[in-house]
């Protein structure tokens, strides 16, 4: 299964990344199946905004190594999410890798616990963070983007929200748990504001916010597209996921 079936509840309709045992990694069938399940949302006017969430430990690993997405599939899937007409909210209790991020940032609102954490292991596996850019890049801190982008580094909820990738960091969690409960409370608020406003007033929101990512789409997915293809395409790219896949150090390591 890629996707669970969605749950609707007053005008909300959640949909759930099912495929835990892949952690949930981008491939070309949960790609279809997330953006199919999106056009049923925009076409049912009960529904008012959307919850995306997913099972198990990790909300998105990024590109599925062994069977990955056309890269212009999931371009598609991060410009639908962006330019659907109702909100979509991400509710994050796990960990985010790579293109995972860039499918966060595709969301309008995002709550992460305190199981999450983030990082962007493209330049470990001799690739770029290239098609995610166009999500990521208009509302990511450009400091905070440099050092992730080129870094790798692992950080947490709290440093997501500070430079900007999610909106709240929920409190709580610490006895080890998910901190999927918080998570929830968090949202409560924040799911009872989008059944408030109207139809309307929320497509034209939304449609402010987030006009000049449409127009870099627009502008620049192409080209980016190309690159992603061809560092895909590269040696050094095929060294750098066969040393994740064997669970080794690439040979670039020093």
């Amino acid at each position: 299964m890629t996707l669970a079936e969605p749950v609707h509840d007053r005008g909300v309709t959640t949909l759930t990344l099912d495929a835990p045992a892949r952690r949930n990694a981008l491939s070309g069938p949960l790609v279809r199946a997330l953006a199919g399940a999106l056009d049923d949302c925009a076409a049912d006017d009960s529904v008012r905004a959307v919850v995306l969430t997913h099972t198990g430990g990790t909300f998105c690993a990024g590109a599925d190594l062994t069977s990955p997405p056309e890269p212009a599939a999931f371009v598609g899937l991060m410009r639908q999410i962006t330019a659907l007409p109702k909100p979509v909210v991400a509710r994050v209790t796990g960990h985010v890798r790579a293109g995972g991020l860039g499918l966060l940032a595709a969301c309008d609102i995002a709550v992460a616990g305190a199981g999450a954490s983030f990082a962007l292991t493209e330049a470990r596996l001799g690739l770029a963070p290239a098609v995610i850019s166009l999500t990521l890049l208009p509302k990511v801190d450009r400091t905070a983007a440099a050092r992730y982008y080129l870094t790798g580094e692992r950080f947490d909820a709290r440093e997501a929200a500070r430079i900007s990738l999610i909106t709240l960091a929920a409190e709580g969690g610490a006895d080890g748990s998910d901190g999927a409960a918080e998570v929830d409370k968090a949202l409560e608020p924040v799911l009872d504001g989008l059944r408030r406003s109207s139809p309307q007033g929320l497509m034209m929101s939304k449609r402010l916010v987030t006009a000049t990512v449409l127009e870099s789409f627009d502008q620049h997915a192409e080209d980016l597209i190309a690159l992603s293809a061809s560092l895909f395409a590269s040696e050094e790219a095929g060294e750098g996921m066969n040393a994740f896949l064997e669970r080794r150090d690439p040979t670039w390591v020093l």
